[in-house]
């Protein structure tokens, strides 16, 4: 990703951390960002496909992450993602000053974003050798909703149960799963 780009991004959860994702303004992204109005227009034509990108790049990030976590241990992905999401500044915003925004951002729908979300999850139960039917992704995504914005209890103990309640993947799969990387390297 290009410095404007990452610096538009992070000036976009800075002015949504400072003024709400309502008020937060295009000058207040430029600003934060330390680019001009113009370089801002150039890179995204609305706030909103502002915020589709940065939400778009931390989901990507944080998937990777837990992807190599989960291939050692589920239940630490899982907790590894919960904090994250729950100590995410912008987000912590919204969920104190814009219950309806956090209630739209976090109403699990059929989006472009949501599918992001579903093959991070679905990546992340692969890695850790877990089936990944639609079911399990959806257990694991609910869960893990609840922490946007807001810090849980006892994270650990929760994501070791949520990894407990999501089956080894079958004999079958991952000896398919195998059989697929030898041929591909």
């Amino acid at each position: 990703m290009g410095r404007t780009r990452a610096a538009v991004l992070d000036g976009a959860a800075r002015a949504i951390e400072k003024h709400g994702s309502r008020r937060a303004t295009m000058s207040d992204i430029a600003s934060f960002a330390g680019v001009a109005k113009g370089t801002l227009y150039n890179h995204f034509r609305t706030k909103d496909a502002v915020y589709s990108a940065a939400l778009d790049t931390g989901i990507r990030a944080l998937a990777e992450e837990c992807v190599v976590v989960g291939a050692d241990d589920l239940a630490e992905a899982l907790a590894l993602a919960a904090e994250r999401l729950s100590g995410i500044p912008a987000l912590r915003r919204i969920a104190t000053d814009e219950p309806a925004v956090l209630a739209s951002l976090t109403s699990i729908g059929a989006g472009r974003e949501w599918e992001s979300v579903r093959q991070a999850v679905r990546a992340t139960l692969i890695a850790s050798g877990r089936t990944s039917t639609d079911a399990a992704v959806d257990v694991v995504l609910r869960w893990l909703v609840s922490f946007v914005g807001n810090p849980g209890r006892d994270v650990e103990t929760q994501a070791r149960l949520v990894a407990a309640a999501v089956p080894a993947a079958p004999v079958a799969a991952t000896a398919a799963v195998a059989e697929d990387d030898s041929a591909v390297g």
